[in-house]
């Protein structure tokens, strides 16, 4: 796995890329001098968190045999408020749709973050981390 970034403008705007030719921008805090112009840094590591979580609650449920139709996550995280101010807590609502047995999910969301999603375990060492679902007929 490699990725590279460049400084595209500004302070600290800078463009992300994988071996894939997939990109994303990123910046600084306005608070330093960011300029707006992307993602910071810490929410990434939020994406990387619903995307992991999100891939395998699908996966886990695709292989219960559960109907599945739409997956929504929302997270709110919590920062320390000293020097590093990494996340203090953080809270990652699923919004499942489908005719799903809640039995199921909630030991799809045990798998996911005891076992399989490596963002959440990485995560999990340094902050709380909270799941929530609600099922949508």
């Amino acid at each position: 796995m490699e990725i590279n970034l460049i400084r595209k403008s500004g302070k600290f705007n800078f463009e992300a890329s994988n071996e894939g030719g997939f990109t994303v921008e990123l910046d600084a805090n306005p608070a330093i001098g960011g300029e707006g112009k992307g993602f910071r840094p810490m929410e990434t590591l939020l994406i990387g968190l619903g995307g992991c979580s999100g891939i395998d609650m699908v996966n886990i449920l695709t292989k219960q045999k559960e109907d599945l139709v739409d997956i929504k996550i929302n997270i709110n995280a919590a920062r320390r408020t000293e020097e590093p101010s990494i996340f203090e807590e953080i809270n990652i609502q699923f919004n499942l749709t489908g005719n799903l047995n809640e039995q199921k999910v909630e030991r799809a969301l045990a798998l996911t973050f005891d076992k399989y999603c490596s963002v959440a375990n990485i995560l999990g060492r340094s902050t709380k981390i909270n799941f929530t679902y609600t099922i949508n007929k």
